[in-house]
């Protein structure tokens, strides 16, 4: 498990109330009760959490993995392909 991936099901549990055996990384948003404005709300928290500005143009995600995918594009492209530390405030 990677730490993005870690810290995004932190992030779904605690915000979205979702059952964490649920989360898998091909599991799809919409199955798990997250729409397009729900996936809009968790890129805001992805923003904070992860320190990083996100594109204001519109990106289709449809599983958890590619949100993954797409924070981890977003990480490198602003801060290096060295690893980062992630808040993770409770």
């Amino acid at each position: 498990m990677t730490n993005t991936f870690a810290v995004l099901c932190t992030i779904l549990v605690k915000d979205y109330q979702i059952d964490a055996a649920s989360l898998t990384l091909d599991a799809p948003l919409e199955a798990l009760g997250i729409d397009s404005l729900g996936v809009a709300e968790l890129l805001f928290t992805v923003e904070d959490e992860f320190s990083v500005k996100l594109s204001p143009d519109s990106v289709v995600l449809t599983t958890i993995g590619e949100v993954v995918r797409y924070i981890d594009e977003v990480i490198a492209a602003q801060h290096g392909s060295g690893v980062r530390a992630v808040r993770t405030s409770a």
